[in-house]
């Protein structure tokens, strides 16, 4: 069979690919060995949202009587159900997949693709046949999967990755969590949520350490006082299984030492997919695990593109959806504007919330750039009193001399709703005095935006 493009991968990069490439008149067949939607959609962001709506409404159950609401009753989770429900958004957003495809005439071809030529891939069937089909131009968008450690290699059911920690049959009494990044935090809050007693430990000085430093600290002070435990600074040897029981033997500051737990899950990074699908053979070059590719994501081999967590780049689903719609307008002949890797947004769904876009004040510090430092705590916010979770704030840096935005960092309840603001303001070359006078709905979380901008004019507009 002939397309004018194959689509390997159908998670954010490769059904959005698919649908915009048929969108703009391509026949556009999608090469996908599991389930529509790819590890975002069925294990990884929906699923794990869904969780943490459940871990949310929990909470607030047994808090209601913050709220003057009497529960006479005793809440308890049904983790079975939870998981569930989790289980059950996935499928029905990867069923919305197959329906686009479907309205998009897509032509999905279920089995693992590897190319054999610039044009050309065979398809290995779930019974062992094969099919090859050949196209102008394929795109590669094959993903990730949870990185294997050796000394706390996954068994999938004492140490596990991601996968597995979203279908548990039971809820573990006990949970260390090795990595803190937004996988590592955000299960180890639902974790937590439900009742299991979470440790995290983390190499690296502060948790979620990609984040400015400030927000490191007061997701750390969140967790410990929501009963997380916080490791920081700590380097695992290694995990040792017995009688279905794990011993963690760590390092940190003070020597040697062990914890035992029911379950580790292992939340130490993805590793990408770019095993066996060809690229040795077609000879497309990679570096450190990465498909090398231009601006617009033009392997060096012609007519063989690389889109997602397989090329250098922030490892997100937005961030592949956008590569895939420049990828394919550029294929159609049209002049999409690049990427601007600069201002991509990053969100942690914990409670509190992280959001972030731009460069930290560590960043800027070892740049040497001259910046104006504006923060609000939502402390000091109505709406956030009136919702009981004040924990957080608003921080903003700005150009000294230009006033223009250079990064934005939110924690708090909700405020990954926020960040796009910034985004855009950044896109535009936006400056604080821009919204300090642009008006800002009151009372909001929004608001506290535009009091971050005054505090760095030294302005106070109110509380």
């Amino acid at each position: 069979m002939n397309f004018d493009l194959i689509v390997l991968g159908s998670g954010p990069g490769g059904y959005v690919a698919a649908i915009r490439a048929s969108q703009l008149g391509m026949n556009v067949a999608v090469v996908e060995k599991a389930e529509p939607g790819g590890i975002c959609l069925n294990w990884g962001c929906i699923p794990t949202k869904a969780l943490l709506k459940s871990a949310q409404v929990f909470n607030y159950f047994k808090h209601s009587e913050d709220y003057g609401i009497i529960n006479e009753g005793v809440a308890k989770p049904d983790f079975n159900k939870v998981i569930a429900r989790s289980r059950e958004v996935a499928a029905n957003m990867s069923k919305g997949i197959e329906f686009l495809f479907k309205k998009n005439k897509i032509t999905v071809i279920k089995g693992f693709g590897k190319l054999i030529s610039a044009g050309k891939m065979l398809v290995t069937k779930e019974d062992g046949t094969t099919e090859e089909i050949t196209a102008n131009n394929i795109i590669l968008a094959t993903g990730a999967r949870s990185k294997e450690m050796a000394g706390f290699k996954q068994d999938g059911k004492n140490i596990i990755g991601y996968r597995e920690a979203l279908s548990l049959e039971k809820l573990p009494q006990s949970m260390v969590v090795i990595g803190s990044g937004a996988i590592g935090t955000e299960l180890a809050y639902f974790y937590s949520s439900m009742g299991c007693e979470v440790t995290i430990v983390e190499f690296l000085p502060e948790i979620v350490p990609l984040e400015d430093e400030e927000v490191s600290k007061q997701l750390a002070r969140s967790f410990k006082k929501a009963g997380i435990k916080v490791m920081t600074g700590t380097s695992v040897k290694n995990v040792e299984v017995s009688d279905g029981k794990c011993t963690v033997f760590y390092t940190d500051k003070k020597g040697d030492a062990q914890i035992e737990c029911e379950v580790v899950l292992s939340a130490v990074g993805v590793t990408t997919n770019i095993e066996n699908i060809g690229l040795e053979e077609v000879g497309v070059k990679t570096e450190k695990g990465k498909v090398l590719v231009d601006e617009f994501y033009r392997t060096n081999i012609s007519g063989v593109y690389a889109i997602g967590d397989i090329v250098p780049g922030p490892a997100l689903a937005h961030v592949a959806s956008a590569e895939a719609i420049c990828c394919v307008e550029k294929i159609a002949g049209q002049n999409p504007p690049v990427i601007d890797y600069s201002n991509i947004p990053s969100c942690v769904y914990t409670v509190p919330e992280i959001a972030s876009v731009g460069q930290t004040e560590k960043d800027l510090k070892e740049k040497g750039v001259e910046y104006k430092t504006g923060k609000f705590p939502f402390i000091a916010s109505g709406k956030a009193a009136a919702a009981g979770n004040k924990d957080g704030f608003v921080k903003l840096l700005f150009d000294a001399s230009t006033d223009e935005l250079l990064g934005a960092h939110f924690i708090g309840d909700n405020i990954t709703e926020m960040i796009a603001e910034m985004v855009v303001l950044k896109k535009l070359g936006g400056k604080a005095k821009d919204l300090i006078k642009s008006i800002h709905p009151h009372p909001s979380l929004s608001e506290s935006i535009m009091e971050a901008a005054a505090a760095a004019h030294n302005e106070v507009i109110h509380l």
